[in-house]
């Protein structure tokens, strides 16, 4: 049979069949957008995780152990602020998904604004789903989720919900640290607002929820060490512990490693994941404070002596972000450096 005859065969029978061949992605491009805000493209995906630009002021809260349990006013997020970004990133077609790790106003607050601009989809907990159901976002382009699902976001693309832990300790900081989720939507005042204290209508959303790729990283934008093995109980509900779940997502995917571990929690979160998790890399997120001006850029260097010795010893690179923008390419090579430029330069980093 001629060759252009075999060729033509081979795709009929692939249609047939059900449909071309899908090749599964064989990289992600991962960018840092400050705190534990994340960008994610991988295959077809446009993955947003948190999001939060809005720079709320600290002298806004006062309360609780960590002064950020309750609010003088409500507030609004910066839409002119999250459209900047929005726009420089790609605008709609750099966007179809967002994610919520949990739903304090660090991680959640600009999360409506980004599905009005984007028209993406969420994931993320009851809590998040409650919030942006508040800002008119329709219930059902939000997907709450406990912790143990699969999605297939694509052919190749598998991500896998994990149950985590905030924060923090029970003893010390119960009302960021302790699982809780919203009841019902919060009542935004005459402007819009809504009140952003850890407290009020920005609880951590039942804890927190880690991200599983099976290509593979993982995403986690909070962790302690203190109850890493304690099981989460919401309203009497038995959730598993954090390790637990981790563990039994592992065992779904199919895997025994990962490329990465995009996280945060230090020395001692570390201690206890990485002989579980066993990553041949770490990029460490949300080291960079709340409060500082977006645009202004981190407030310092990224250092945790502690941090970057264990990991060392248990021969896990270590990727230093130096920059919001910075964006980096996971492949079977390993983690590059990528050009982002053209971003930074819209955004007015150097």
């Amino acid at each position: 049979m001629p060759r252009v005859l075999v060729k033509l065969f081979v795709c009929i029978t692939a249609v047939a069949a059900g449909g071309l061949a899908h090749a599964a992605p064989d990289h992600v491009d991962i960018t840092w957008l400050s705190i534990a805000n994340m960008h994610f493209e991988v295959g077809h995906q446009q993955i947003l995780a948190d999001g939060y630009i809005t720079r709320l002021p600290q002298e806004l809260f006062y309360s609780g152990a960590t002064g950020i349990a309750a609010t003088h006013r409500a507030a609004r997020p910066d839409l002119a602020a999250v459209t900047e970004v929005f726009e420089a990133i790609g605008g709609e077609s750099a966007v179809n998904l967002l994610l919520t790790g949990h739903s304090h106003f660090d991680h959640s607050f600009d999360t409506a604004t980004w599905a009005k601009l984007s028209g993406a989809r969420i994931i993320g907990s009851s809590t998040t789903c409650l919030q942006v159901l508040a800002a008119k976002i329709p219930a059902r382009r939000c997907k709450p989720v406990l912790g143990g699902e699969k999605f297939t976001l694509e052919p190749g693309v598998d991500m896998y919900v994990i149950r985590w832990n905030h924060s923090g300790d029970p003893a010390k900081n119960a009302e960021q640290h302790n699982p809780v989720e919203l009841r019902e939507a919060p009542l935004p005042d005459a402007t819009g607002g809504l009140r952003a204290g850890v407290a009020e209508d920005f609880p951590n959303g039942g804890g927190n929820r880690a991200y599983l790729f099976k290509i593979s990283w993982l995403f986690q934008d909070s962790a302690s060490a203190v109850d890493l093995l304690v099981p989460i109980v919401v309203d009497g509900r038995n959730f598993g512990s954090p390790l637990e779940n981790l563990r039994a997502a592992m065992q779904a995917a199919g895997l025994e490693t990962v490329d990465l571990w995009i996280a945060t929690g230090g020395r001692d979160v570390a201690a206890l994941v990485l002989p579980l998790l066993k990553p041949k890399a770490y990029l460490p997120v949300h080291w960079d404070g709340l409060f500082g001006a977006f645009k202004a850029g981190p407030p310092q260097p990224y250092a945790d002596a502690g941090l970057e010795t264990l990991l060392r010893e248990s021969g896990v690179r270590q990727i230093v972000p130096l920059m919001y923008m910075d964006r980096w390419r996971l492949d079977r090579n390993g983690v590059q450096v990528l050009d982002n430029k053209a971003v930074k330069q819209k955004l007015g980093f150097h």
